[in-house]
């Protein structure tokens, strides 16, 4: 069964908020090969609507600048989960209006490689709680941004689930990459 593997930024303060704002200055070769290996085991992107638009508007004129990360990025399957999207904007998009768990379920017994999902909110929150998640990747960047709700996203009201560290890798540049993967919640006798 494919994977779905989340991978998110977050700063030292816990912010994973416009990260193309402080990130840059760590994004170097080594995180570079990093992302590339995360996303060419993967053949599809899995987003919920503001992400999915985000990427849609930023990623069809960046392969040039690029090269093939940027192909890849676009030619890969992308679904948005949103009950608003009409019409995908991005190449290759499913729109998930309904049922996402059930749908994700289907798309993750299907053949092909795994799932890349970018960020962490409402969609990462509905994935871990219906036990459709399977890695949490978070790059832990030392710096301190000072501003942003990562609260508010990372620990909503009555969501709360547990993780066990899969492995660790680490940048000369200070990123730290935290591998968690759930442990699945014990069901009651």
């Amino acid at each position: 069964m494919r994977k779905i593997i989340n991978s998110t930024y977050i700063s030292l303060d816990g912010v994973i908020e416009n990260p193309h704002l402080w990130t840059f200055d760590y994004f170097d070769e080594e995180a570079q090969a990093y992302a590339r290996e995360l996303l060419f085991s993967c053949d599809a992107l899995i987003a919920g609507r503001e992400t999915y638009e985000g990427f849609a508007q930023a990623w069809p004129s960046m392969e040039e600048q690029t090269g093939e990360y940027g192909v890849r990025m676009n030619s890969i399957t992308h679904y948005a989960v949103s009950t608003t999207l009409e019409k995908g904007a991005w190449n290759n998009t499913v729109i998930i209006k309904e049922n996402v768990a059930d749908e994700v379920r289907k798309i993750k017994e299907q053949e092909g490689q795994d799932i890349v999902q970018y960020g962490f909110g409402q969609l990462s929150r509905t994935l871990v709680e219906n036990g459709l998640m399977d890695e949490v990747r978070l790059w832990i960047h030392p710096v301190m941004v000072g501003t942003g709700n990562a609260a508010d996203l990372l620990t909503a009201e009555g969501f709360s689930s547990k993780f066990e560290l899969a492995g660790t890798t680490t940048f000369g540049s200070g990123v730290i990459v935290a591998t968690y993967r759930p442990i699945a919640a014990e069901k009651d006798a």
